[in-house]
């Protein structure tokens, strides 16, 4: 007679001849944690509408994105880029074209957004236009008021010792040169701008580098202007009931927009563009936006199911204000690590 355990075990014994145990399939996305792809509302609806394990992996910066890129062959199926990397990307052979056939959604998207030079390359598309928004700062309303709107504020006597500053090479240099009046993405005097920055010494309370940092240093009352994110700063007002308001300053701000990209030699390409047509619909923008926060949508339909005073329908749709934007270009390497240089020395200036 065949004990149970030896049935059990011949029952084991013929999966393994078959290909193992079943298991879900796996999506891999990289991304900055807390970024959209991994609320877990919108992991659960694709995971079981496609029967799939959505699983993340996070960087702390587009350089290490970059690396994890190079060093991580065949792992990932989905990435964020920022629209002023992908280039860099496709050179480098790290991402593959998509199929716009294969996204539902991509038709729904902002045409100049879409059919950016950024996100194609010899007639392909590397990358599907997701989100977009703005750098400059946010105060806290409960201690600001007038509420400032220049750059200029960043100076200002009466946030000394009481500003937060993102750590940050390229974004503290773009924005110095745009509240000295210079092209952002061209500067033309980078000794004005490190002096100008130096000058931010006595201002600056502490830096931050991520958003976790910087909703905990608010909340705590660490400073009450600081350098922000207008898409995190939605998220801040709504996710964490902070008392902040967005500024887009009359001098203008830093524009930028992400995209999402497939990576070369993913593991499951047919996989990845459902995920990114799921990202790019009206249905996952809305949510998203009302009930956590989120940028500003690429898909001008989501934009108009926004609530009417819904900071990304009523800022940041309205074209007096995206005016005042200037879109981040790529940057060679050589000027990146000019910038980086530079910010040294203007930290090492600071902390004497």
């Amino acid at each position: 007679m065949i004990s149970t355990m030896q049935r059990l075990g011949a029952g084991l014994a013929l999966l393994l001849a078959l290909g193992g145990v079943a298991t879900a399939q796996q999506l891999r996305v990289l991304n900055w944690q807390g970024y959209g792809t991994d609320e877990p509302w919108a992991v659960e609806a694709f995971a079981e509408e496609h029967g799939v394990e959505v699983v993340h992996d996070y960087f702390n910066s587009e350089q290490e994105m970059l690396t994890r890129l190079r060093t991580n062959p065949g792992v990932y199926d989905v990435v964020l880029i920022n629209s002023s990397y992908t280039q860099q990307a496709v050179s480098e052979g790290l991402i593959q074209p998509l199929n716009p056939d294969q996204l539902s959604h991509f038709e729904q998207l902002d045409q100049s957004l879409r059919d950016h030079p950024y996100l194609r390359a010899d007639g392909e598309l590397y990358g599907a236009a997701w989100v977009w928004g703005a750098t400059a700062y946010a105060v806290n309303v409960n201690e600001v008021t007038p509420i400032p709107t220049t750059l200029e504020a960043l100076w200002a006597p009466r946030f000394s010792d009481r500003l937060g500053w993102r750590d940050d090479a390229v974004e503290s240099v773009q924005l110095a040169a745009l509240a000295l009046g210079q092209d952002m993405n061209s500067p033309t005097d980078l000794d004005a701008i490190k002096a100008r920055l130096i000058a931010l010494g006595p201002q600056i309370r502490t830096f931050w580098s991520s958003e976790d940092q910087w909703n905990k240093y608010m909340a705590a009352g660490r400073f009450d202007i600081a350098t922000y994110w207008s898409g995190s700063a939605a998220r801040s007002r709504k996710a964490f009931e902070l008392p902040i308001r967005f500024v887009i300053p009359e001098e203008g701000a830093i524009g930028w927009f992400d995209g999402l990209s497939i990576p070369v030699d993913a593991p499951n390409p047919e996989l990845a563009h459902a995920f990114i047509d799921y990202l790019i619909g009206p249905a996952f923008y809305v949510r998203w936006d009302t009930e956590v926060g989120a940028p500003a949508p690429a898909n001008r339909g989501a934009m108009a199911e926004l609530p009417e005073d819904a900071f990304n329908r009523a800022v940041m749709g309205d074209p007096a204000v995206t005016g005042r934007l200037t879109f981040m270009a790529p940057i060679p390497d050589q000027r990146r690590n000019r910038y980086l240089e530079l910010w040294q020395e203007v930290k090492a200036a600071i902390v004497q």
